[in-house]
């Protein structure tokens, strides 16, 4: 299906970095990040936390470095994982340098916090070498004090000014593999920003909401102020900063991305809140079959009716559909928008889970086997 006008996104023009071997701006797909919540020096408890993100389709993991201790604990942790690593780094410029030489693929610092001219000089020499890109991170919660006395109060431009004060820093340096991110907990705050330095630079940018609290509210806060950045063409990676496990952001992250179709993993839902005319129980079907269908990576829809008001409608538009029947016990299956047979109730849940492990392994084999044209062309 075509892409049709009102749903165009016109993404902003940014230079491309690597984080690893991820690309991140340019015309790369958007990443999305988590941040893991243990001791990072906790080997085994760490790597058990990222291989949970993998699980949930992470491209970019970042750990903190508060200590040596756990810039040193990269070096096994990185073995450990496939995903690229990013060091969170505060003011000592030391544990930059370490965690570069230990495995980190990105190191988030703020130049302008980690002293002499020499001292940011090391920390570039050491990203350059050890193949590390850097991201800026400005917080509404953290900025320079002479930037507060300047505008009073965190505003957009006191956080685009420390943004760029922290770039030039870097360019300066001839360092220019870095991206750059101004959060705050504030949705009007932090998307005023994010425009004001879209127009200000090229450079790829991190957004997201900071500290936007629990599953249920950060998830409100950071679909509003990601998504409207989103759909504005601006942002290049995201991370929804939540206080729940690092797998939960993973999964909002891509439910955003989903609904503004700009990145496709897993089965897409539709389904009804249900009412009075629902022919079978759709909260509950909807509940276990996200759990049941959780491990499908490849992209495709499935819409869950629960009467025949809606339930064709949303069948025609999606991969597999289930409509609830009109007399109830009974219900509709839909294949690719057509209606195709019908189902007694006891064997929803497990025909549906059937239909789309199917469906998902006939379009994995189809994307392999077109994949696999160019190079048989070539070899006849």
């Amino acid at each position: 299906m075509s892409v049709r006008p009102y749903r165009e996104i016109h993404r902003r023009k940014s230079r491309q970095i690597f984080v690893g071997k991820v690309p991140v701006g340019g015309d790369a797909p958007i990443t999305v990040q988590t941040m893991t919540n243990t001791l990072t020096h906790d080997v085994a408890a760490t790597v058990a936390q990222i291989r949970l993100a993998e699980a949930a389709g992470v491209d970019i993991v970042r750990v903190s470095c508060p200590d040596q201790e756990s810039s040193l604990a990269l070096k096994e942790i990185t073995r450990q994982v496939s995903v690229p690593i990013v060091a969170d780094i505060h003011f000592h410029y030391k544990r930059a340098i370490e965690a570069a030489e230990n495995g980190a693929a990105c190191l988030r610092i703020n130049p302008g916090n980690i002293g002499s001219a020499s001292r940011v000089r090391d920390v570039v020499k050491a990203a350059r070498d050890h193949g590390c890109s850097m991201r800026i991170g400005v917080n509404a919660g953290s900025l320079e004090q002479h930037l507060l006395e300047k505008y009073g109060e965190p505003c957009p431009e006191a956080m685009v000014e420390s943004a760029l004060f922290h770039a030039k820093i870097l360019e300066d340096e001839g360092f220019l593999d870095f991206k750059i991110s101004v959060k705050a907990s504030d949705v009007f705050l932090a998307v005023a920003a994010y425009h004001g330095l879209a127009e200000a630079c090229d450079y790829p940018l991190h957004i997201g909401i900071t500290e936007a609290g629990g599953l249920t509210g950060g998830t409100v806060k950071s679909s509003i102020g990601i998504g409207s950045l989103l759909w504005a063409g601006i942002g290049d990676t995201i991370r929804v900063s939540l206080s729940a496990e690092p797998a939960e952001e993973v999964k909002v992250g891509y439910e955003i991305l989903k609904s503004l179709g700009l990145r496709r993993r897993g089965v897409n839902i539709v389904s009804c809140p249900s009412c009075a005319r629902q022919a079978f129980p759709v909260i509950k079907t909807v509940e276990v079959l996200e759990k049941r269908l959780a491990h499908i990576t490849t992209p495709l829809s499935l819409s869950i009716i629960g009467c025949v008001v809606n339930g064709p409608g949303e069948a025609r538009e999606t991969d597999i559909g289930l409509t609830g029947g009109s007399r109830g016990k009974t219900h509709m299956v839909y294949l690719s928008g057509m209606a195709d047979h019908k189902i007694e109730d006891d064997n929803v849940v497990e025909h549906i889970v059937s239909l789309v492990e199917a469906k998902a392994a006939e379009l994995e084999a189809k994307a392999k086997a077109d994949a696999s044209q160019p190079a048989l062309a070539t070899a006849h």
